[in-house]
């Protein structure tokens, strides 16, 4: 009875991966920023979950979302924005968001088949310092679950930090899932291109950066 939140923005040029322009146009940056999306969606797929939610910036969401239910993200920070997500799910929850396409299921299956009496949140560091997933199951008093989250200050290097000790210091007992790189940058895009060099992010990122094979007239 786990519910799987993605949390994501409509990909359209200047509202997403924008820190990728240059070396890449504003265009290509959201075309990547939509292969990451639809990778990551393409992983959560053979997990077991009974429910699926896209939490969504956006008008038109992505065909890989078809099955998704959508919750409009809420106006606010990202702290407030996450927090929502969590109010709004009851249950085993886990959230993950739109920028580790190198992201397998067998990464999160602890989620699903380790979540023992003893475990209350799982959580996954990013390695700038932030975090790709956070889990919280149905705790005692289900209302206290996004004030877990609201007030870390977001989009920081110790920002994972500051998560895992509200978490810590709320009394839960947290389990560790594996560290991945979050695409923000060229050169964490290359990063990941090798680590999954099979998925639909990989293949955009290689046809946006090769070098061209036409001489041009002599």
């Amino acid at each position: 009875m786990t519910t799987i939140v993605v949390i994501a923005k409509e990909c359209l040029p200047g509202r997403v991966k924008t820190r990728l322009h240059p070396p890449l146009s504003l265009e290509q940056a959201a075309e990547l920023a939509a292969a990451s999306l639809d990778d990551t969606l393409a992983a959560l797929a053979a997990l077991p979950a009974t429910r699926r939610i896209l939490a969504f910036d956006g008008v038109i969401a992505p065909l890989a979302a078809a099955g998704y239910e959508i919750l409009p993200q809420v106006e606010g920070t990202l702290d407030v924005r996450l927090a929502a997500v969590f109010d709004a799910c009851e249950g085993p929850t886990v959230l993950v968001g739109m920028d580790t396409p190198q992201l397998t299921s067998a990464q999160l299956e602890p989620v699903f088949t380790d979540w023992t009496d003893d475990v209350d949140a799982w959580f996954g560091f990013a390695d700038d310092g932030g975090f790709w997933a956070l889990a919280l199951n149905d705790l005692a008093d289900a209302r206290v679950r996004g004030d877990l989250i609201r007030g870390v200050p977001m989009s920081r290097d110790d920002t994972g930090a500051l998560q895992l000790k509200r978490l810590t210091d709320a009394g839960l007992r947290v389990s560790l899932l594996p560290t991945l790189t979050d695409v923000d940058t060229i050169d964490d895009a290359h990063r990941v291109a090798e680590i999954a060099p099979t998925g639909g992010f990989a293949e955009a990122l290689t046809a946006m950066t090769a070098p061209s094979t036409t001489d041009g007239l002599r």
